[in-house]
């Protein structure tokens, strides 16, 4: 082996090996009796690797490797998502470039360049996969808008609209003015933005009354249709039914009485306008009101309303009639409010409720069983709370919008003549059939919501409405793994889908995975100048290009300088290359059950040291066992029983963290296992049994044998640097596997489980670790050879101080051995418990008293001024509570180990002076 663990090469040669040996191919071990299959869900066409990605992914992988391992029939089914609004974005601004629009072009033109753009470069995503080691089944990778799955689309389309359960209406949808069109409640970000809260006064018709409305957007005013008040109200009772001239108008509106309306709110006075609110809509629904839209598809004011601010955009219109109310006495006051403003995730632009023509599924019919799958266990949420947003959102469900107002996507299937009467069919020729001959028809413009075809993905992909192989063989798949964030858009419509269209569940389990934040709990985000890309910390970067990455467009000077500071004090010297393996054992590790997880690069830093540990390890076995034959029937000792018992709990307990979804613990343990067991203690063990002839042979064994099931177990989790300590280690065995790919997970053997090489073992590690703890208190040496009495022993102590003389010799560096009787006096000794035995150290001729005295005092002194800095820091109130939580955390932290590490020195020199 290389004496130096270098990620960068064994990355490259085992993406290449893998995929050249197809060796994620689910048909490569097609003869299994039992099947595993998972889903990817399919990340934008547009979008690159982000943290959350190589977070979902790692687990995935981990989840895939180990049942390839086990011997199942395995799919990971890959594939991207076509991305509607985002990928029709990227290519309008190459033609914005040229100064050219689609509608210059063509519809058909303008979705073949399209496609050309997907052809050349739709697929950063899937090369940054590889770069992760995503194991997928590349050969069955799909895209939404491949044509077998176009089909299904349509299918399902057809099928649900000849069921009643799609139809077409006006309805009130989130509107984008920028993009011309209705988008989901997901592509809404709802932003706090400082805006005012305007007092307006309505007159009462044939009164000297005026009721007080408030409002953020007085523009709406214009399609007020009533004034809604509560039944029980008493300042309005009266005015119940009466009506008010509705200013700037020519139109008198009602004032009505609802239970919605808070009377303890503002006046208790609230304006309805059904066609730009919601909660409007639905009490205008209620009383039968008139629903009037005043803007254009570009939120400008319409004709609809005959008023002076016609054509107007709605802000300049807003200030125009702010103006005007306060011109004619009806502005009563304006005050400072703070408001979340809905905004469109792609072009920023304040997102309106509008009344459009659109296509609906009517969804509560396939709610119910899909409520009903979850609640009799057939799907179960991992952590299983998650349930209860599941059926929130579900028991409150609303008609679903599938159309857009674009031309990337699945055109709907639907088709109109001169009359306007609607004709849905999978092909034109079978809409042309309905119509009748010589009928002329065009298509319905608008394209399906990239969220409809998505919801298909877990069964159209294996080749549904086709009654393929593959679907029979992975459909339900077994797991889900997904955010929180889009249970409601993407997870419960596969299930209510996947129900409807195949019988059956999508998969069995939804594992919610949490939301990866910053190091100080903060959501990441380009606006705060804290993202970190995937492959950086793979490949590592320099501070320059970081600082650059992060304020790359940035318009405003004063935050690209703040994020520019920040960045610096976090990374001083830019990112380090960590691997591919330690940032995948860094996500495994933080795979818990939190709602939100905390990235810290230490933890990276942290698993590389890991890496590094396990490479020298490795480099060690290989190196002692080089030409040497291995005989795997030679006799065993204590230790390397021991080692093996100690195997088989892990593999037990990562059995279990596997089947449990509990990633974190996995990786606990089998860190805890190599790093302590087997490389701190099996390896040191192993040196005196090496050179002893009679145990040198089954030391030999057993140090390659566990480490072939070491590197095994971490290959989920860590495939590259698995993978090429397993092909040294083929070397040295002989064995003919290709790749870790195609060897068996390790199964657990309980005939070398032993309690009995456990005790002992425990027992010598105490009594090792007693001797260090002796030195480093102390402050003797670790080379300086130390005479040892014990006392108080008993037969088992004397067993065990036989059979282990040779290893204390060597790990503890004991000059001698003697055993004292319980009753005689011991010389003055520094001491320690091995259960009930006593070790003593005789410290004559050790240590200078005096001076260790003098040693201690001086560490003593430092500390406490350490100790007075911090609760300086932590007793000023303004540090409290102006400095983040984060880092007055940190300082307290700091305080607690400077106490623990005075009281610690305290008692060493308590034991000195008592001497």
């Amino acid at each position: 082996m290389e004496k130096t663990y270098n990620p960068e090469q064994i990355e490259a040669k085992y993406r290449s090996l893998w995929e050249d040996k197809n060796l994620f191919s689910s048909d490569a071990n097609s003869t299994s009796e039992s099947a595993y299959s998972i889903m990817l869900p399919p990340p934008n066409v547009t979008g690159s690797l982000h943290m959350g990605h190589a977070f979902q992914h790692t687990i995935m992988d981990v989840l895939t490797r180990y049942h390839r391992g086990k011997g199942e029939q395995t799919l990971w089914q890959p594939g991207t998502d076509h991305a509607g609004i985002a990928t029709q974005m990227v290519v309008e601004r190459q033609l914005a470039a040229q100064d050219i629009t689609r509608h210059d072009v063509g519809r058909e033109k303008f979705v073949e360049k399209i496609w050309d753009w997907k052809e050349q470069s739709g697929g950063t995503i899937t090369s940054q996969m590889r770069r992760l080691g995503s194991s997928v089944d590349w050969e069955k990778e799909r895209f939404t808008m491949d044509e077998g799955l176009s089909d299904a689309v349509n299918k399902v389309f057809v099928q649900l609209h000849q069921e009643g359960l799609i139809y077409r209406g006006k309805r009130l949808v989130n509107w984008d003015p920028v993009l011309h069109t209705a988008v989901s409640d997901l592509e809404v970000i709802s932003v706090e933005e400082q805006g005012s809260l305007w007092h307006m006064r309505y007159p009462i018709t044939n009164s000297d009354e005026v009721m007080v409305v408030a409002t953020t957007r007085p523009e709406t005013m214009l399609g007020d249709s009533a004034v809604a008040v509560h039944p029980d109200d008493e300042r309005y009772k009266h005015l119940i039914g009466q009506t008010i001239d509705l200013p700037l108008t020519d139109r008198k509106i009602s004032i009505i009485a609802d239970d919605y309306v808070d009377m303890a709110f503002g006046t208790g006075c609230v304006k309805i306008t059904p066609a730009h609110d919601f909660n409007d809509y639905e009490m205008g629904q209620r009383h039968d009101l008139e629903v009037i839209n005043i803007l254009t598809d570009d939120a400008k004011i319409n004709d609809v309303v005959n008023s002076p601010y016609i054509g107007m955009d709605r802000f300049d219109a807003r200030k125009q009639i702010i103006k005007d109310l306060d011109e004619q006495g009806l502005l009563e006051k304006i005050d400072p409010h703070k408001l979340m403003v809905p905004r469109g995730d792609r072009t920023n632009a304040v997102i309106e409720p509008y009344m459009t023509d659109q296509w609906f599924v009517k969804i509560a019919p396939l709610a119910q069983p899909a409520i009903d799958a979850v609640k009799n266990g057939d799907i179960r949420f991992i952590p299983e709370n998650w349930n209860k947003t599941y059926f929130n959102w579900m028991d409150n469900i609303q008609d679903w919008c599938i159309s857009r107002q674009i031309w990337w996507g699945h055109r709907i299937p639907a088709w109109y003549d001169d009359k306007g009467n609607i004709f849905v069919a999978n092909t034109k020729e079978e809409a042309q059939a309905q119509a009748g001959e010589g009928v002329k028809l065009e298509q319905d413009n608008d394209v399906l919501d990239t969220w409809f075809s998505s919801a298909l993905w877990p069964f159209s992909t294996l080749g549904w409405p086709e009654k393929t192989p593959d679907l029979a063989r992975f459909y339900p798949t077994d797991v889900l793994v997904t955010g929180f964030d889009i249970i409601f858009f993407w997870v419960a419509r596969m299930i209510m889908f996947g129900l409807k269209f195949t019988g059956e569940v999508p998969f069995k389990d939804i594992y919610i995975t949490g939301l990866i934040r910053d190091g100080q709990g903060q959501k990441m985000s380009k606006s705060k100048g804290n993202v970190l890309d995937p492959i950086d910390l793979i490949d590592g970067i320099s501070l320059e290009d970081l600082l650059a990455k992060r304020t790359q467009g940035m318009m405003q000077p004063k935050m690209a300088k703040k994020i520019k500071k920040q960045t610096q004090q976090e990374f001083a010297d830019g990112i380090p290359a960590f691997g591919t393996d330690a940032l995948r054992f860094t996500f495994a590790a933080l795979a818990s059950f939190g709602r939100d997880i905390k990235f810290d690069l230490k933890r990276v830093e942290g698993y590389r040291n890991f890496c590094n540990k396990l490479w020298n390890a490795s480099r060690f076995v290989l190196m002692k066992l080089e030409g040497e034959t291995i005989d795997t029937t030679a006799s065993l000792s204590t230790a390397d029983k021991w080692i093996l018992s100690r195997l088989q709990v892990t593999k037990k307990n990562v059995e279990k963290h596997l089947k449990d979804y509990r990633l974190d613990l996995m990786s606990q343990e089998l860190y805890e296992f190599v790093w302590h067991d087997y490389c701190d203690w099996y390896l040191e063990l192993s040196k005196p049994l090496l050179q002893d002839d009679a145990t040198k042979a089954g030391t030999q064994a057993t140090l390659i044998k566990v480490l072939n099931e070491i590197v095994s177990l971490l290959h989920p989790i860590i495939p590259f640097i698995t993978e090429e300590i397993f092909e040294q280690c083929n070397a040295i065995t002989g064995d003919d596997e290709i790749s870790l790919m195609t060897q068996a997970y390790p199964e657990i053997d309980q005939s070398l489980s032993s309690k009995d090489s456990e005790a002992e073992i425990k027992w010598l590690q105490t009594f090792i670790l007693g001797i260090r703890k002796i030195r480093g208190e102390m402050n003797i040496p670790p080379s300086k050879p130390l005479p040892c009495f014990v006392q108080n022993f008993k037969q088992t102590d004397e067993l065990y101080l036989q059979n282990n003389a040779n290893i204390l010799n060597a790990l503890a560096k004991m000059e001698s051995i003697d055993k004292l009787a319980t009753n005689e006096e011991a010389p003055e000794s520094a001491t320690a418990l091995v259960g009930e035995m006593k070790i003593l150290i005789p410290l004559a001729g050790l240590i200078d008293k005096e001076q260790e005295v003098l040693r201690l005092n001086k560490e003593i002194e430092k500390l406490e001024k350490q100790k007075m800095q911090f609760e300086s820091k932590l007793n000023n109130e303004k540090f409290v509570s102006g400095a983040p939580e984060a880092i007055v955390n940190v300082e307290r932290e700091r305080l607690g180990a400077t106490l623990g590490a005075i009281s610690d020195l305290n008692e060493q020199l308590n034991k000195i002076s008592n001497l």
